[in-house]
């Protein structure tokens, strides 16, 4: 299984050189170089299978030789021991034909370890195996922080150095960072945006002695790994409500894109998935898109549902590559202009092959919180803001008479409190293992929106380890 940069320029690398490597060094991301795929007596025959199971057998697709296929099963059974229902990712139905998703099960609630915990085993694996070292930089906009830490604290062969948005995060959100107090683990408040922090992520890649020198790497779903290991869920959902034999959609509440990438890779390897809805709050450039091709930037505005609180999606990348029919020059270039002038412009038959697929959805602040008070009424479900915005879209955006629609519920009530008191007038609890969160001690360094003054914090943290 070989993977190629989306850009054109950088080497051609195996599944254990794209974990390691993260973002590809012409400015890229990675891709399979050709798409792998699954039959439908291949997807009939995961049917009824453990969680672990499936993924494993949906990540070996990605793998290939790389890492054998026994190891990556019990790498797949230790990454989902842990998780606080059997299911893994449980459907909860609400409505005839619509369903959500549970993906908050993990250790830190949030979608994110369903990827971040399977992550750190394959890290750790490859790491051992090459006997070498990586410095893990990161920007998170609320969860995926937390996921990574929680996957490779203590772990003796990486760094981890995660960036956030000062101010920009739930206090739960952030304190599920900055209370682990692992030696190999540092947190970085950025006065700025999430796109501020990812572009200061890429601008570290960007600077090849700096790169060289700490070993890079990076967990954010600009690895391809991180979109490879979301990809199962969405298959496990689907064969639960018929498929093959039944085309199924899905409904993603989307911030970078990567999550309802993974949906898409899932249908392009086979799976039979009639339409995606991508989820936006106000800051909606994803649903200006797909609603009529307008990509163009706009300052970032918090909003209830912060890790959505995004104006430049990166994985989007990934599918403007196969938009433009796989040609890296143009990708390259499309790109490049866009980050000039704030601006994609993406040709009419590339948008309308999009729109065959995917269809966009905002919702305000305001129509969120009236959202989750009207869905708990009816039903007792309580749904936090990103998760109730993408319950809206699969309800406002139907597939069609006997197509289920499953919305993706990407975190726990809990790590919202404010906003589900604005909602309900309760704050949910807590889950007992994190009952302390707020009495823990925080450990994080500010740190002005510049690039010499992270790379000072980053190299500090790895010097410091190192002796």
């Amino acid at each position: 299984m070989r993977y190629i940069s989306t850009r054109g320029h950088a080497p051609v690398r195996d599944f254990s050189g794209v974990l390691l490597a993260g973002l590809a060094e012409d400015g890229g991301l990675y891709v399979p170089e050709a798409w792998p795929s699954f039959s439908h007596e291949e997807l009939r025959a995961m049917r009824g299978l453990p969680y672990a199971e499936l993924a494993a057998r949906v990540m070996h697709k990605f793998i290939g030789p790389a890492i054998p296929f026994a190891t990556l099963q019990k790498l797949c059974r230790e990454a989902y021991a842990g998780f606080g229902h059997p299911a893994v990712a449980p459907l909860v139905q609400l409505d005839t034909g619509l369903f959500v998703q549970e993906l908050f099960h993990g250790p830190t609630l949030a979608f994110k370890d369903m990827a971040m915990q399977l992550l750190g085993r394959l890290f750790e694996h490859v790491l051992a195996e090459q006997n070498a070292q990586v410095t893990i930089v990161g920007a998170t906009s609320g969860d995926t922080g937390s996921a990574a830490i929680e996957a490779f604290a203590g772990r003796e062969r990486v760094n981890i150095v995660i960036m956030h948005p000062e101010g920009r995060t739930s206090a739960v959100q952030r304190r599920q960072m900055t209370t682990v107090q692992a030696p190999n683990v540092a947190n970085i408040a950025v006065a700025g945006t999430f796109d501020d922090c990812q572009d200061l992520v890429k601008a570290m890649f960007a600077d090849v002695p700096f790169r060289k020198e700490l070993h890079l790497s990076a967990v954010n779903s600009i690895n391809w790994a991180r979109v490879a290991a979301q990809v199962p869920y969405y298959i496990y959902a689907a064969l639960a409500l018929g498929a093959p034999d039944r085309d199924v959609a899905f409904s993603v509440p989307t911030g970078n894109f990567g999550n309802v990438l993974a949906a898409w890779v899932a249908r392009r390897i086979g799976l039979p998935v009639a339409r995606l809805v991508t989820g936006s709050n106000r800051n909606d450039i994803l649903a200006r898109f797909f609603d009529h091709n307008d990509m163009s930037m706009q300052p970032v505005e918090p909003s209830l549902s912060p890790s959505m609180d995004i104006q430049v999606s990166s994985n989007f990348e990934r599918l403007l590559f196969e938009l433009l029919d796989r040609d890296a020059a143009a990708t390259a270039l499309t790109m490049t202009d866009f980050r000039m002038s704030g601006r994609m412009a993406v040709p009419d038959a590339a948008w309308h092959r999009a729109r065959q697929t995917f269809h966009g959805f905002r919702l305000s602040d305001e129509g969120t919180l009236a959202e989750i008070r009207r869905l708990q009424e009816r039903t007792g479900y309580l749904a936090e803001p990103h998760s109730m915005i993408g319950i809206a879209g699969g309800v406002a955006h139907p597939a069609g008479h006997g197509v289920p629609m499953v919305a993706m519920a990407t975190a726990h009530p809990a790590k919202f409190p404010d906003a589900m008191e604005q909602a309900t007038g309760a704050r949910p609890p807590l889950p007992a293992r994190l009952g302390d969160l707020y009495e823990r001690t925080e450990r994080f360094s500010r740190s002005p929106n510049e690039l010499p003054a992270i790379q000072a914090l980053v190299r500090a943290t790895v010097l410091r380890n190192a002796a």
